[in-house]
C-alpha cells in the first residue's frame, strides 16, 4: 500500500508510435482547435503538474508543432512497442532532479480523456489507499493509470508492445480502478477518426 506523505505526480504522454493503420501522422491530426497530441497535452496540463512526452516515429515533424511547455523524450526504440516507450519515459523522469510519488501514464490518441477525468485519477491516488489507480475497460484494466514510485523499476524494465498490462495483472490487489464511462475510446483508423470528430 502506498503511504507517502506527499503527492507529486508526473504525467507521461505516450506518442511514439507510427500509427500505421491511420496512414498519416496521427498525433498531428486536427482535433478541436488543436491536434490530437495538443489536446492530450492541454488536458494533462490542467492538472497543474509536470508533463513529459515520449516521441519516436516522426519525432522531428511532431516536435515542431508542439506549442506547449513540456519535457520531450525521444525513444529511439519506439518500434519495439508501447512498453519500450513507458520504460524510456520513466527512466528519464527518474534521472531528473524532481522526486515524484507516482507517474500517470496516458496516450495521445484518447481525445475524450479530459482534465476532469485525470483529476479523478489523481484524487483517488492522493488518498494513498492503493499503489495503482487504473482505468476499468470492463474486461481489463488499462491507461490512463497512475503507478506509485514503488513500481518505477518494474516500469523501466518493460520492452514489449503490451504496455504495463502485466504489472496491472500481477498487482491487482494493490490496484483501484475507475470507470471512464466511454472516455477511454482511442482512435486508430481513419474511420474512427471521422466518426469521433463529428460533434
Amino acid at each position: 500500500m502506498y503511504k507517502s506523505s506527499t503527492n507529486k505526480i508526473a504525467i507521461l504522454i505516450l506518442a511514439a508510435g507510427e500509427a500505421s493503420r491511420m496512414g498519416s501522422i496521427k498525433q498531428l491530426l486536427p482535433w478541436k482547435n488543436t491536434t490530437l497530441l495538443g489536446n492530450a497535452i492541454k488536458n494533462a496540463k490542467e492538472t497543474k503538474t509536470d508533463v513529459y512526452l515520449v516521441l519516436g516515429a516522426n519525432a522531428a515533424e511532431i516536435e515542431k508543432e508542439i506549442k506547449e511547455d513540456v519535457f520531450t523524450i525521444i525513444n529511439s526504440n519506439w518500434n519495439i512497442g508501447l512498453g519500450s516507450s513507458i520504460a524510456c519515459g520513466v527512466a528519464f523522469i527518474g534521472m531528473g532532479t524532481e522526486e515524484y510519488d507516482g507517474v500517470l501514464i496516458m496516450l495521445a490518441d484518447q481525445p475524450f480523456i479530459d482534465g476532469n477525468y485525470l483529476a479523478k485519477l489523481t484524487g483517488l491516488f492522493s488518498k494513498k489507499e492503493k499503489g495503482i489507480v487504473a482505468t476499468n475497460y470492463g474486461n481489463k484494466l488499462g491507461v490512463p493509470a497512475i503507478f506509485s514510485k514503488t513500481y518505477f523499476k518494474e516500469l523501466q524494465r518493460l520492452n514489449n508492445d503490451f504496455g504495463a498490462k502485466d504489472i496491472l495483472k500481477t498487482n491487482i490487489a494493490d490496484t483501484i480502478s475507475i470507470d471512464a464511462k466511454g472516455k477511454e475510446k482511442d482512435i486508430d483508423t481513419p474511420e474512427e477518426y471521422t466518426k469521433f470528430l463529428k460533434p
